[in-house]
């Protein structure tokens, strides 16, 4: 028989059942706010310990490693601690992500990117991360916190967030029972996530062996001379792209507030553009000018399109274009390559993407931070490049095509698989977790 229901008052959270009550989650927990950074001693009795920051926590995930240090006091060391069964949400980051320390740690404090979270009144920190996941899933934590810079779940905010009331008890129950049903979700997306990885793994493969050994069988051999190629086929050329290269063109640095708002709206591409090494015309942003030559370098077809600027894993991350776009410009990070005749630019690009070729950008890269690697066009310029005959170009881009669309279709099953299983787990834990379905005893 179905339990009586009534109007929790709260939208995000709907109906519970009849016995349960709402109140804030101030009333059942202790929130207390991390320590300010203090990256100098202040007091001959500061000790340099370890913290947990925002970058720990993230995803609902705890990682454990790496942790930075700071100066702490004895007064500091007592109001900051953490032990095992605490449980850590993001103030300021990925908010309200959070978890659960769940192994004995010592020593150890939090910055003031996090809260810690221990029970008044034996009230489930369990149940209130799963409570937590619920109001970020449903859009409450987005509508409460801030985000015209970084948003920010303050010790208020966390504070009022409606808790929903039932017996200790009964929040245990639904913790435990989650606990084992997320715990097997999880691992299926796990074993899925690693599918895709194997999959994208073997793509690389197979591009790799077609553009740097033919899709021929059984044909002589040479040492192209480049340590990091290897063997090619006897009769292929090896030289480098500033010979087959027509024109490398880039667009201008562009600032939506600084380009007139009129005549309509263009778009000019993101360096994401290309992040899945395929061109996405549709990752830019739209800008309003009346000056298009101001945006300059409009995107063509038959061009590929390379990130110059971006982590060390995705600096000449590049997409072949296949369409014009008259409407869509390039901004001064991503280059716009043509090439000569008698080459097939798919198979550039493919070769572009091999692993080879990735891993020479990769070690190439520099710049004054992580996310800000850049290469020159002097460097991309005397990369060598394998070439076969253009009749040999065409056969492999024929090859490649039949291959990567079937395995990028598994990718793209296995992604959806993916989505499905965040969704059930999702309405698992919302459905549980505000009563609308009873633990089974």
């Amino acid at each position: 028989m179905a339990r009586a229901m009534k109007d929790s008052g709260v939208a995000w959270i709907g109906e519970i059942p009849e016995r349960w009550k709402i109140g804030k989650a101030s009333l059942f927990f202790d929130i207390q706010l991390g320590k300010m950074l203090q990256p100098e001693t202040s007091s001959d009795e500061d000790t340099y310990e370890y913290y947990l920051c925002a970058a720990n926590l993230g995803g609902n995930e705890l990682k454990m490693n790496p942790l930075r240090q700071m100066w702490f006091s004895a007064n500091d060391k007592a109001q900051f601690a953490v032990k095992k069964g605490d449980l850590l949400v993001v103030e300021g980051g990925d908010v309200a992500s959070c978890d659960i320390i769940r192994e004995e740690v010592h020593d150890l404090y939090i910055q003031n990117a996090l809260h810690r979270v221990r029970s008044k009144n034996g009230f489930s920190v369990e149940y209130l991360r799963y409570l937590l996941m619920i109001a970020k899933a449903r859009g409450h934590i987005d509508l409460i916190c801030n985000k015209a810079t970084i948003a920010h779940f303050t010790k208020d905010k966390f504070g009022s967030l409606p808790f929903i009331v039932s017996s200790v008890a009964e929040q245990s129950r639904i913790a435990a029972f989650l606990d084992r049903q997320c715990g097997e979700i999880n691992r299926v997306i796990e074993q899925t996530r690693a599918s895709i990885e194997e999959y994208k793994k073997l793509k690389q493969a197979v591009i790799t062996q077609a553009v740097t050994k033919g899709i021929r069988p059984d044909r002589p051999m040479k040492d192209s001379g480049v340590e990091w190629i290897g063997e090619i086929p006897y009769d292929w050329r090896i030289i480098k792209l500033k010979a087959i290269i027509n024109t490398i063109e880039s667009g201008v640095s562009v600032n939506a507030g600084q380009l007139p708002a009129e005549n309509g709206a263009i778009g000019v591409l993101k360096t994401s553009c290309v992040s899945r090494f395929v061109f996405q015309p549709f990752e830019n942003k739209e800008v309003n000018s009346n000056e298009i030559s101001r945006v300059s370098c409009p995107v063509k077809k038959n061009t590929i399109i390379m990130s110059r600027m971006n982590t060390p894993d995705l600096v000449g991350a590049c997409g072949y274009v296949e369409s014009d776009y008259p409407n869509l410009y390039l901004p001064d990070r991503l280059w716009q390559i043509t090439f000569v005749a008698q080459t097939n630019v798919k198979y550039l690009w493919y070769y572009l993407n091999s692993r080879q070729v990735r891993n020479y950008y990769a070690s190439l890269a520099v710049g004054t931070s992580n996310s800000m690697q850049n290469i020159s066009q002097d460097q991309f310029y005397h990369t060598y490049s394998i070439l076969p005959s253009i009749e040999e170009q065409d056969e492999i881009v024929i090859y490649l095509d039949n291959k990567i669309s079937r395995i990028d279709q598994l990718i793209v099953e296995k992604e959806h698989l993916l989505t499905e299983l965040e969704s059930y787990k999702k309405s698992l834990i919302y459905e549980y977790v505000t009563g609308k379905k009873e633990v089974p005893a």
